[in-house]
């Protein structure tokens, strides 16, 4: 009889598996219900698309200095065959908003991959084991809340050299900490639930139990955090290179910016120069803000609309 009710319970990777479903589904739910998330993730979608289809759709080479025989085509105003104009030194505006779509998304997407992984590691160590793990990771995370962030930013790319990937990694060292507190939090109640009292009670390991039966738990917190780590990033890079410290050898909308208030374009009235890449950088920090915002009936139940 007792061989019987053992075999009768659930295998503990047949519950971890279910556990990773439910969470994968309901965040694709949450997509598919909420308008709010839906505009999210299309304007995402959008703008993936152009900056895979960029060397397509981009009529010409961001850094090229357009010639038409011995003329210099600057300062020309938008219509064929410049969509949106050229710049004082006859670069295509166009073309170079085009491209600039792939270091934004490289910068968001990585940075926020980073946040959310870090964050939600740390927030499940310290949230499971406690002592002295609890106290050095969250005194970590009150020393990075005390660093103000943008000039940590601009200080660590000055040192190590402007590059994307430096960008990144001052996301990574700074933005975790919101992501590891609410995990953390979230974690201290699972950990004394019932499903993990029983899987622990049938042999599973810590390593186990925090990968196979809190983490998927935690999955929303973590989702909705990396959503909001993706506008930040786009945000900070543009405004890193808006203030001269980019990477100068990739065309982004902060480097058009920096270009346009340089070479005076507001005073001159070139808005064409200098209004998209503003439009697109709001764009798609609202979409991240949009994607959060859907998560509040998943991670809130009680906002759910009846």
């Amino acid at each position: 009889m007792r061989s019987g009710s053992v075999e009768a319970l659930p295998r503990p990777h047949a519950l971890g598996a279910a556990s990773w479903r439910r969470a994968w589904e309901s965040f694709w739910g949450v997509l598919r219900h909420d308008r709010f998330a839906f505009v999210g993730i299309c304007i995402y979608g959008l703008f993936i698309l152009v900056a895979l289809a960029a060397p397509l759709i981009a009529p010409y080479d961001p850094q090229q200095t357009i010639m038409k025989g011995d003329e210099l085509m600057a300062n020309q105003p938008p219509g064929p065959p410049f969509p949106l104009g050229t710049t004082n030194v006859g670069r295509d505006i166009f073309s170079q908003l085009a491209f600039g779509t792939r270091p934004a998304f490289t910068v968001g997407f990585s940075a926020a991959f980073f946040v959310a992984l870090i964050g939600t590691v740390a927030g499940i160590v310290a949230g499971f084991y406690g002592g002295w793990a609890d106290a050095v990771l969250m005194r970590l995370a009150d020393v990075a809340f005390g660093i103000p962030f943008l000039p940590f930013v601009i200080v660590l790319v000055a040192f190590l050299g402007p590059s994307l990937w430096n960008i990144v990694l001052t996301m990574a060292l700074l933005l975790w900490k919101d992501t590891a507190r609410v995990v953390r939090a979230q974690v201290l109640s699972l950990r004394e639930r019932g499903f993990v009292e029983s899987a622990r009670v049938l042999g599973a390991s810590p390593a186990r139990l925090m990968l196979v039966h809190i983490a998927p738990n935690v999955l929303p917190i973590a989702l909705l955090y990396g959503s909001l780590a993706i506008g930040w990033a786009i945000l900070t890079e543009a405004a890193v290179s808006f203030l001269g410290f980019g990477d100068p050898a990739r065309i982004s909308w902060g480097y058009m910016l920096n270009d346009a208030y340089i070479s005076q374009a507001l005073s001159t009235g070139a808005y064409n120069w200098f209004v998209p890449p503003g439009i697109c950088i709001m764009l798609v920090v609202m979409a991240g803000y949009f994607i959060s915002r859907g998560y509040e009936e998943l991670l809130f139940p009680r906002l759910r609309r009846q």
